[in-house]
């Protein structure tokens, strides 16, 4: 009797344990299926860097506002997850996907918002047909990272980006570096996204007009052995290879730790983008970076640009499993972003990113999306293509991978974009 006893209390004691930490844990999920609570807003967000941010964030507005707001993270392609939580009946309030997301899932799940105020102060918003249905969290771009300390005092000599926009320039100062002793000027990113949902990207991107390329490439009218824009960028990147710091075992190198020598002074370049700064400000960091334009042998003045624009979008989901009284408090949610100086400081100083909306005027605190912003102001971004399939970072990324550590060669690097293009129909769009 007594065991029998014991044994119970054991169990409630498990139980009430195991409650509490449910209870604690409300808001704090990365991945969990959402409540389903009539009111209030979940969200979802893809974008690892700023989890931590989004979850105190959320804690804040359920304070002030008395809106409950959860927040969830999956690592699962946005695609993926969001298509297991419609088929549970279960979509999240507001949903942070990627242009290509909106572009694929708004008319069938997402609410129009041609009606809000902020359509009007943001040049970034995706519509399709007459209706908006992407609010442009923020703005994004990409090109060479530099560490202007490293080089002024590795050369003696004050430098500028404007000056560095062909490869012969880039070389140059890659040969003075060398020469003030610094032995691995550059680093390269191994990671598939960066390789092939980036650097590869520029090479679709870098044209007057992209689908007519890539629709080249599909029905194979385009040789990239033979195209300009390709080699040109190309050659950019063996020189980025053959000066890296870990050359001899490119696809093992850490992203962390080629960030950390970057934001030290031990490297000079990286290509990456501003995202980069949620690495590179973990570290002990020199002031002075900034982003510049890819150098490259070209006269169609892109070795002027970054390439960005509008960077994770979110859309209101527009089911019977959403409320109106949810929607509402989803629209003034983005409002609240937009508009309140609590939202805006949000964006800018606790995620460091850069505003997507005009009328929001604060200085952007890092030196990455300071560059950012200085190219978006003067028009200088060229935009970001927005219709590669799912699967072209994840393959295409490992035939990158396989160049970078020397086992394919331009040639068959080449002939495996075309092969894996040819198995592709370009998705019908609006531009």
């Amino acid at each position: 009797m007594l065991k029998s006893r014991l044994k119970q209390t054991i169990v409630l004691m498990a139980f009430l344990t195991m409650s509490i930490f449910l209870l604690a844990s409300c808001g704090e999920s990365t991945g969990d299926e959402p409540t389903g609570n009539s009111d209030g807003i979940t969200i979802f967000n893809s974008k690892m860097e700023i989890q931590d941010q989004m979850l105190e964030m959320a804690e804040r507005y359920t304070k002030e506002t008395g809106v409950p707001v959860e927040v969830y993270y999956s690592a699962d392609t946005v695609s993926a997850h969001l298509a297991t939580r419609y088929a549970s009946n279960s979509p999240y309030t507001l949903s942070m996907v990627d242009a290509k997301d909106v572009y694929s899932l708004a008319e069938e799940h997402a609410v129009d918002l041609s009606d809000e105020k902020w359509t009007g102060d943001t040049q970034y918003a995706i519509s399709i047909g007459d209706k908006v249905y992407g609010f442009p969290v923020c703005v994004e771009a990409r090109g060479i990272i530099y560490n202007k300390d490293a080089i002024e005092k590795t050369t003696g000599e004050k430098f500028d980006p404007a000056k560095v926009s062909t490869l012969k320039d880039f070389k140059a100062l890659i040969a003075k570096l060398k020469k003030g002793g610094m032995e691995s000027p550059t680093g390269v990113l191994k990671e598939d996204w960066s390789l092939a949902a980036h650097y590869l990207a520029q090479i679709y991107e870098e044209r007057d007009d992209p689908d007519a390329f890539v629709r080249g490439l599909s029905d194979g009218s385009v040789k990239l052995v033979k195209d300009k824009k390709f080699n040109a960028l190309m050659d950019t990147f063996d020189v980025l290879m053959d000066n890296n710091y870990a050359k001899e075992s490119a696809i093992s190198a850490e992203r962390e730790v080629t960030e950390q020598k970057l934001a030290e002074g031990e490297l000079a370049f990286l290509f990456g983008g501003n995202w980069d700064w949620s690495v590179i400000s973990a570290y002990d960091y020199t002031k002075n970076m900034g982003l510049m334009p890819v150098p490259q042998d070209m006269k169609d003045g892109m070795n002027q640009m970054l390439v960005g624009g509008g960077s994770k979008f979110f859309f209101i989901d527009s089911s019977e499993n959403t409320s109106d009284k949810q929607r509402q408090q989803a629209k003034d949610f983005l409002n609240w972003l937009v508009y309140d100086e609590a939202g805006q400081n949000f964006i800018v100083d606790d995620c460091a990113l850069v505003p997507a909306f005009s009328n929001i005027d604060k200085a952007v605190g890092d030196p990455l999306g300071a560059s950012v912003k200085k190219y978006a102001d003067a028009n200088k971004l060229i935009p970001n293509y927005n219709y590669l399939p799912d699967d072209h970072y994840a393959i295409l990324g490992a035939q990158f991978q396989k160049y970078l550590a020397g086992k394919s060669d331009r040639k068959g690097f080449a002939k495996d974009v075309e092969t894996y293009w040819k198995t592709k129909t370009l998705t019908p769009h609006e531009n």
